[in-house]
């Protein structure tokens, strides 16, 4: 069942299919571990963790904003530096729209290993945390929560 659910989330998530298995596989085991401790926190404290998720910045935001900086960058200083710096967006541009259709560029490796995630993992944790918060349901034993949280036919799927 495992190797199956890593085969749908890779299927539709390019930067995961992109990934090595052992950075997934970490970061993955790092929400695990973030989701069992907040299980017996109070709904205030896993209130805060989900708003600090709110603005955890996904790895596509990452990437769009390093490569207009870069791009705006050589465009600027093509000005003072000469036409050579025009060398800088003809470059990051494309790799941004291969990043668009294929889910990697050369940034990406770096940005997974600094443990940067993509949007459906920051998800995955928030809709954790709020089972933990009981926003669907009631369960008293936050222990059990956390365990049915983490269950991956219990996890969101976007198409």
């Amino acid at each position: 069942m495992e190797a199956t659910a890593q085969q749908n989330i890779s299927e539709h998530d390019h930067v995961r299919a992109n990934t090595a298995p052992h950075i997934n596989d970490r970061i993955e085991e790092e929400m695990r571990y973030r989701v069992i401790c907040y299980a017996s926190r109070s709904p205030e404290e896993i209130s805060r963790r989900l708003s600090e998720l709110d603005e955890e910045w996904d790895i596509e935001r990452w990437l769009e904003c390093n490569a207009s900086a870069l791009s705006f960058g050589g465009m600027a200083l093509s000005l003072i530096g000469g036409r050579k710096w025009l060398l800088l967006p003809a470059f990051v541009l494309p790799m941004l729209f291969y990043h668009a259709v294929e889910g990697w560029c050369p940034p990406v490796p770096l940005l997974r290993r600094l443990g940067v995630r993509t949007q459906r993992e920051i998800d995955a944790e928030k809709y954790a945390l709020r089972l933990l918060r009981g926003d669907f349901e009631q369960d008293s034993d936050p222990t059990q929560r956390a365990l049915r949280a983490l269950e991956p036919e219990l996890r969101p799927v976007e198409e």
